[in-house]
């Protein structure tokens, strides 16, 4: 059985450009050189625990997750 992944979104309205989620999730994330704000790298999953974990270290609340493979089994 496959653990679900999950993909991240930054809501760019929202972030502060704090680095924090760079920070945790380096493969997945990284400031933007135009703006400051962060960006997630084309086609980066997390697993549920590490997407939640960015989720909740996120100091401006721009970070939403969604489940990208729901396999039951």
């Amino acid at each position: 059985m496959t653990k679900p992944q999950y993909r991240v979104r930054v809501d760019t309205d929202l972030c502060i450009g704090a680095g924090q989620c760079e920070l945790l999730e380096p493969n997945t994330f990284f400031l933007s050189d135009d703006d400051g704000l962060a960006r997630v790298h084309e086609d980066s999953e997390l697993s549920q625990e590490d997407a939640h974990a960015v989720v909740e270290q996120c100091p401006s609340g721009a970070i939403r997750i969604e489940n990208i493979n729901d396999d039951d089994g």
